[in-house]
């Protein structure tokens, strides 16, 4: 298993997508897959 860190800017952005991946009852790894999916969806071949 593989652990990785994440620093955020300040507080807001760590609250902004705290908040969010609480809506979408996703955990931190969750959120980072789901982001991952958009970035793949927006990216021409």
């Amino acid at each position: 298993m593989v652990a990785i860190r994440i620093e955020f800017d300040d507080d807001e952005q760590y609250e902004r997508l705290k908040k969010l991946k609480k809506h979408r009852g996703l955990t931190w790894k969750g959120l980072l897959l789901e982001g991952e999916k958009r970035v793949l969806e927006q990216t021409p071949e």
